[in-house]
């Protein structure tokens, strides 16, 4: 007998559902990443070290390199000290209208000038042959104007002479046809005459009317000449006494009294056109011309004050060209100025800018060219440690700076020079 086995043959894949499931991979979280792990903590490493740097750098100082100042509560004037040169208050400079060849000199550099006073002779022989032809030329275009203005007015004279004839004719043939006219009644005269007379009176009517057509229109054309030949006239004598003037020129005159400074010239000497010879300064008579940093262009105005000892200045004027950093205004003394005074001197002075003012102040000292007036150290209580902190800092003069926040009266500040400090956080003062 035989026996059969069962064979278990696997499911068929059509029904186990294997070919459509599929298994799906989960995404790493960033920070199962070791690069990405690395890469983060460096950074934040980093950061800590830099705060950790930046907080922690200080150095220890001598304490008696230092100068530290306290804060206090006071007036701040708000003025500038100036350094001003005295010059004088007018100057008339002295140039040659016409060149020439000197041929006197009548006074030396230095000398008290009068108005008029002749300071030297030049001679231009090129100058007097031309003003000579000059004249020669005018006199003869100023002969032909009055020729030309005499046959007008001869003109004018003729057509009055010729309107007294024709009118004189009229009233002869007015007269001659009157008595005429009885004469042809009686036939003692012929028609041909009497018509001859009627003919020429008509005629002189005529004459007269065009005689008076051209006479008016004469008048108006002669008035218009005589004004064109008045002006052409006016303007040659103007020019011939410019070139008499330009003749004078050649001897060189005070226009005006002072100190004469600046002048050397010599005898043979040959002076250009426009040259000039020196200048005439106004005695005893000064202003202050002073340079003030561009820092203070905004904050320069006309009027404002400035003393000297006892005396009172005013600015006068405000030069707005910078160089070299700085810019020029002119001060003027209000009532008198010094007796002692004299031209190239050099006055130091205070410029008031504004008003006097209660403020918190801090001594101006050189720490403010190195911060620009942005922070500075502050001392502890005790003088062993000071720290950087950040200020605003307002108006300064050459005493104290005004303090507008960051700092209260009887704090104290390190005021000496930060130059070795500009990196340190904290500076950690040696007493000893």
């Amino acid at each position: 007998m035989t026996q059969l086995k069962r064979v278990n043959t696997p499911p068929s894949s059509s029904h186990s559902g294997a070919t459509m499931d599929r298994k799906v991979k989960k995404a790493k979280a960033w920070y199962m990443n070791p690069y990405l792990l690395v890469a983060v903590a460096l950074v934040i490493a980093f950061g800590f070290y830099k705060a950790f740097t930046f907080q922690s750098k200080s150095l220890a100082v001598d304490g008696q390199r230092l100068s530290v100042a306290t804060v206090t509560q006071g007036t701040f004037e708000d003025f500038i000290p100036v350094r001003g040169r005295v010059v004088p208050s007018r100057t008339l400079y002295l140039d040659a209208i016409e060149g020439g060849r000197v041929e006197r000199v009548l006074v030396e550099d230095g000398a008290q000038l009068q108005p008029g006073d002749l300071i030297v002779e030049l001679s231009n022989v090129s100058l007097q042959l031309s003003v000579l032809g000059n004249e020669a030329s005018v006199a003869e275009q100023l002969n032909n104007i009055r020729s030309i203005e005499l046959s007008l007015e001869q003109n004018r004279l003729q057509h009055k002479r010729d309107l007294i004839d024709i009118e004189y004719q009229i009233k002869l043939l007015t007269r001659k046809l009157e008595r005429e006219a009885p004469l042809l009644s009686s036939n003692s005269i012929s028609q041909s005459q009497y018509d001859e007379t009627i003919d020429s009176l008509q005629w002189y009517k005529q004459r007269l009317q065009i005689t008076k057509e051209s006479q008016a229109s004469d008048a108006r054309m002669q008035e218009s000449q005589l004004a064109f030949l008045k002006s052409t006239g006016e303007r040659l004598e103007h020019n011939l006494e410019i070139s008499r003037k330009n003749l004078e020129s050649m001897n060189v005159r005070a226009p005006v009294g002072g100190k004469l400074s600046g002048f050397s010239v010599e005898v043979g000497q040959s002076i250009g056109r426009g040259e000039r010879l020196g200048q005439i300064d106004t005695p005893d008579d000064f202003k202050v011309s002073v340079l003030v940093d561009e820092y203070y262009l905004p904050r320069i105005d006309l009027g404002q004050q400035a003393i000297f000892d006892d005396y009172q200045l005013t600015i006068s004027k405000i030069y707005p060209q910078v160089q070299n950093g700085q810019f020029e205004v002119d001060l003027t003394f209000n009532e008198q100025q010094p007796a002692d005074i004299r031209r190239g001197q050099t006055l130091q002075m205070k410029l008031t800018l504004g008003d006097a003012s209660e403020a918190v102040l801090i001594p101006n000292s050189a720490f403010y060219q190195d911060t620009g007036g942005n922070w500075v150290f502050v001392v502890n209580s005790d003088g062993t440690q000071a720290t950087r902190r950040s200020v605003r800092l307002g108006r300064r003069n050459n005493n104290a700076i005004e303090v507008i926040e960051g700092l209260s009266v009887g704090e104290r500040v390190i005021i000496s020079s930060y130059a070795d400090y500009l990196d340190m956080q904290v500076l950690y003062i040696d007493q000893k």
